[in-house]
């Protein structure tokens, strides 16, 4: 619960980028507002029946109403889920029918990132698994039985063009109503009984798998720690105000952010629902926040807007005429993917943040295990991940054999023990046991969690990642599983075999890169002849055929048609000749484009 002194702001939700066409005005929450708030909906929530163990999701973008019920939700002892409000209807349902959900909290429109006031109505989701919404009186889902209440955040205001008719779906409840109701007090509330610090008490989805999808189960001893401990590293103090515009569905938002603001007092600004460049600079120099959050596209698109937008810079000076716009910035964190020296070089210039620092870690560590420091040389900032936190064990050990710890400066699979690590995913027993293994030399007997990523470790205890061990692509901060990709495109028409790769990316880090297998029969659009009466297998038709089924950052940059793939001898796949193969021929076609 937040004990900061009333009169620290900690939220401050705006919508003011220039392209919203009617900008909600900024909201703000003080810290004695936040628990108000949070036991009315705590209440209101009761009375739907939701009771402490019970599985709330929750798929909103960053507003003051999801920083309001996570709190409500821990209040009851309930279990928080944060879903990616971009889910389509396949990963929302195959989500909510593994946790066994029993409520969905989620916004009649999903803002879009870069797209202000252009969301997607969320009616269709809602219509293909919740049949008759506007006769029945209550929820009824065969895709999801366990489900019993739908309440709808009403943001249709912001997104005057979409269409989304609440008044008339009788099986939805509308948050304001329930707020509104006699139920709906503002007294302290409790969970029905007892809560033990080491209790489930948010579950956080690591990649957004449609079929079987990993659930970490992380307790209030992981996320309240992690959050104060990484506040104490980054110098975080209370007169601070960070602008957040990372998602609250990801770890990143909810603990990097929420915690470690509310821990020290300081305030956490939301610029937007959706991350919008515009928006975070405008905030930032509006509140004279001084701090900024991002993963490193998002600091790339800042930077580039500023540089190629005169009505923003214009508009900046407008907010203070007699400074300049961002001359309180000074901290941040940068996460989800390594921070290249030129631009965090950029970084100090242009916005002052030279203080900002690197997180690593995994959704199974609640997630910081590594970071850097702000006192840091620049070379360890960018070149290394920093060194372990507190009260938390990091070890390099032999991919091929975890029980040996590599010496210094040798690379290996990187592992971390302590408080932070999950107490397993959700009702999946046998992947927990995969990379979450108990050992005798963990320091306070918790289990080591194996990151799966290479690294290495100097004589100072400052840790690189020098790639994957396990084939996980990152894109802009974003996990992304080759698996999920290949096995929706498998079931593309004319696909006879497909590997996805992490192919190197000036932007995003890495981007999907499919190899293809023609099926028998269809041919390859390059290879197509006038009179060949073979099928025609597109690139654009698969991208397109992804898009429909997978969020749109699943989507493949890169397409290549081949005969067949290299194989070991037992016929795997080699994935990394593959990843070498993309190299190559994007270095041709660059070669070819150039010249």
């Amino acid at each position: 619960m937040c004990r900061a002194p009333t009169a620290a702001d900690l939220l401050s939700c705006s919508q003011n980028s220039t392209g919203f066409e009617k900008p909600p005005p900024t909201e703000v929450l003080t810290y004695e507002g936040l628990d108000v708030l949070s036991n009315r909906l705590a209440h209101a929530l009761r009375s739907t029946g939701v009771r402490k163990g019970d599985r709330v999701a929750v798929s909103l973008g960053n507003v003051l109403e999801n920083a309001a019920l996570t709190y409500a939700v821990f209040k009851l002892g309930a279990i928080l889920v944060p879903l990616n409000p971009s889910f389509n209807q396949h990963q929302l349902t195959a989500a909510l029918a593994h946790l066994g959900a029993k409520t969905l909290i989620i916004g009649a429109v999903t803002d879009l990132p870069y797209k202000p006031c252009r969301g997607r109505s969320n009616l269709p989701l809602l219509e293909s698994f919740i049949p008759d919404m506007a006769t029945a009186a209550g929820i009824s889902s065969e895709q999801v039985p366990t489900l019993e209440s739908v309440i709808i955040v009403d943001n249709r205001s912001w997104h005057p063009r979409v269409e989304f008719p609440l008044e008339r779906l009788r099986a939805l409840t509308p948050l304001s109503e329930l707020l509104s109701s006699s139920s709906s007090s503002s007294q302290n509330v409790l969970p029905d009984s007892p809560l033990s610090a080491d209790e489930t008490i948010n579950i956080q989805f690591t990649s957004g798998t449609t079929s079987l999808p990993k659930a970490a189960q992380l307790s209030h001893n992981c996320i309240l720690n992690n959050g104060r401990l990484i506040a104490a590293r980054m110098g975080l103090e209370l007169a601070d105000r960070v602008v957040v515009p990372p998602p609250l569905f990801h770890c990143f938002g909810c603990v990097l952010g929420y915690m470690a603001t509310a821990t020290t007092g300081a305030a956490i600004l939301f610029p937007s629902p959706a991350f919008d460049p515009a928006a975070s600079l405008l905030m930032a120099a509006e509140q004279d926040a001084t701090g900024l959050y991002g993963v490193a596209t998002m600091f790339v698109a800042e930077l580039e807007l500023l540089e190629s937008s005169p009505a923003l810079r214009e508009q900046l000076k407008g907010v203070h005429p007699e400074q300049l716009p961002f001359q309180a910035l000074r901290k941040g964190i940068a996460a989800g993917s390594s921070v290249p020296e030129s631009l965090m070089r950029r970084l100090y210039a242009t916005l002052g943040l030279h203080d900002l620092v690197i997180c690593y870690g995994q959704t199974e560590t609640s997630p910081v295990s590594l970071m850097t420091s702000p006192h840091d040389p620049i070379e360890r900032r960018t070149g290394t991940v920093g060194r372990a936190m507190p009260h938390t064990a990091v070890k390099v050990v032999d991919p091929h054999d975890r029980s040996v710890i590599l010496a210094r400066g040798e690379r290996g699979e990187l592992a971390a023990s302590g408080y932070l690590v999950m107490q397993g995913y959700w009702n999946d027993a046998v992947r927990t046991r995969e990379d979450c293994v108990a050992a005798s030399d963990s320091p306070d007997g918790r289990a080591w969690m194996y990151s799966g990523d290479e690294a290495r470790m100097d004589g100072e205890g400052y840790v690189a990642i020098t790639g994957r061990i396990k084939d996980l692509i990152i894109r802009g901060g974003e996990n992304i599983h080759p698996l999920e990709v290949e096995n929706c495109l498998l079931q593309c028409p004319g696909v006879g075999d497909v590997s996805v790769v992490g192919v190197p990316h000036a932007r995003y880090g890495e981007v999907v890169g499919v190899f293809v297998v023609p099926h028998a029969g269809w041919v390859a659009e390059e290879k197509q002849q006038p009179a060949n009466r073979q099928q025609v297998l597109k690139k654009e038709d698969l991208k397109a055929w992804v898009r429909e089924k997978l969020s749109s950052h699943l989507v493949p940059s890169y397409i290549w048609f081949v005969d067949d793939y290299p194989k070991t001898a037992s016929g795997k796949i080699q994935k990394y000749r593959l990843r070498d193969m993309a190299v190559s021929l994007l270095s041709e076609s660059s070669s070819s484009s150039s010249s």
